[in-house]
């Protein structure tokens, strides 16, 4: 008995063996970390657009909602928060197959929501032309609510929806605020207010950068804390190693502080010379896609609709006069026959018409003749009622 149990499975071991392996979704506090192969190799690059010119276009669009989040008054916590979702979109889409102001007032107004400081879109989209304006060195103009403005406003929509979809609605960012706050207390210098400020100047320019993708905040937070320390000449400790009671590692330390030192040193971002650059990328993808439909569908295009042609068939015309559609003729009857037949029925229907025309006419006329009548009979009784009551009022 004891080989047979060993040799016959049971159907517990049979629903173990034939279970299939599912995807399973896992919801953290903590920020997602992209791998290598991502950072490395962008959609954006795959387009054709090159590194230096991917890195100053995310630099940019960061710096333009920086600056949109303190015309707005949001929160710093918002502005971070729209800066990393701005990050992260564009490691999953192309710079050159969304515009990035567009994708920057989407960060914009999903990052005021889910901070709980919501921000209309007309606000949004005045800002960012505010600001285009003032850096292009034009006239300052408001923005015209016309057919390119509801198109711009249904763009901004679309592009925070977009974000959400990309994204899989995981939008938490943990930021590195109050950890920074922690560690100086730990460390003992929670009552140096320039230290605390320079550690926070660090954390904000960090967010320029693909920091936030690559490392943990508080990895950000002990980076933040040694530059600042550096810069004011204040000594941590080192033996044990400061950054060891936080678990992180002196690399990882080293590689945050070399991406923020690398802001520094890079030169003044020309806004229009990345819009034409991008704008070229644009233009090869779209006559590429063209050429790929075309060669697809494998029929040459169709000739252009006429002038009056529209989606009713030509039955309406676009001058305003409305084109009756033609019926079908019927065969032609005997002269005679049709003529006499027609003549008798007409004058028969005429006079059937007459006569209940006069009748209704009539019937109308007794019928208020009768009301007038009712009319005069009552308010006679109610005025000698009246008259009545008077009499015995002056009597009494």
């Amino acid at each position: 008995m004891s080989s047979k149990e060993n040799i016959v499975p049971t159907t517990k071991n049979v629903s173990v063996n034939n279970t299939k392996p599912y995807g399973s979704i896992v919801l953290t506090l903590q920020n997602c970390l992209l791998p290598e192969e991502k950072l490395i190799t962008t959609p954006s690059r795959l387009d054709g657009l090159d590194a230096e010119t991917e890195i100053d276009l995310r630099i940019y669009g960061c710096e333009l909602i920086q600056t949109a989040g303190i015309l707005l008054k949001l929160p710093q916590v918002a502005m971070a928060t729209s800066q990393v979702l701005f990050q992260r979109f564009y490691y999953s889409k192309s710079l050159v197959r969304h515009d990035m102001e567009i994708t920057a007032m989407g960060c914009v107004c999903l990052s005021s929501k889910i901070e709980e400081a919501p921000r209309r879109i007309r606000d949004v989209i005045n800002v960012f032309n505010h600001i285009k304006q003032v850096a292009n060195q034009k006239t300052i103009q408001p923005v015209i609510l016309d057919q390119n403005y509801v198109a711009l406003k249904n763009q901004v929509i679309k592009s925070e929806r977009r974000v959400l979809k990309e994204l899989g609605f995981c939008v938490h960012v943990k930021h590195p605020h109050k950890i920074i706050v922690m560690y100086l207390q730990v460390l003992g210098y929670e009552k140096n207010r320039a230290l605390m400020q320079k550690c926070w100047n660090y954390m904000n320019d960090s967010l320029r950068s693909d920091v936030f993708l690559r490392h943990h905040p508080e990895t950000i937070a002990c980076a933040c804390v040694y530059l600042g320390a550096r810069e004011l000449q204040l000594p941590l400790p080192s033996q044990p190693p400061w950054f060891a009671l936080f678990k992180v590692k002196e690399s990882a330390i080293r590689d945050v502080c070399k991406c923020i030192l690398r802001l520094y040193s890079r030169p003044r971002i020309n806004s229009e010379q990345l819009e034409k650059k991008v704008e070229e990328l644009r233009r090869k993808f779209e006559e590429a896609r063209s050429k790929a439909r075309g060669d697809a569908e494998g029929h040459t295009p169709s000739p252009p609709l006429p002038k009056h042609h529209n989606a009713w068939g030509g039955f309406i015309s676009r001058s305003g006069t409305h084109a009756v559609p033609e019926r079908a003729k019927s065969p032609k009857h005997s002269k005679s026959s049709s003529n006499a037949s027609g003549s008798v029925q007409r004058s028969e229907e005429t006079k059937h018409n007459k006569r209940k025309k006069h009748s209704s006419r009539s019937r109308s006329r007794s019928h208020s003749r009768s009301r007038t009548r009712k009319t005069k009979k009552t308010h006679r009784h109610r005025s000698g009622s009246h008259k009545s009551r008077s009499r015995y009022r002056s009597r009494s």
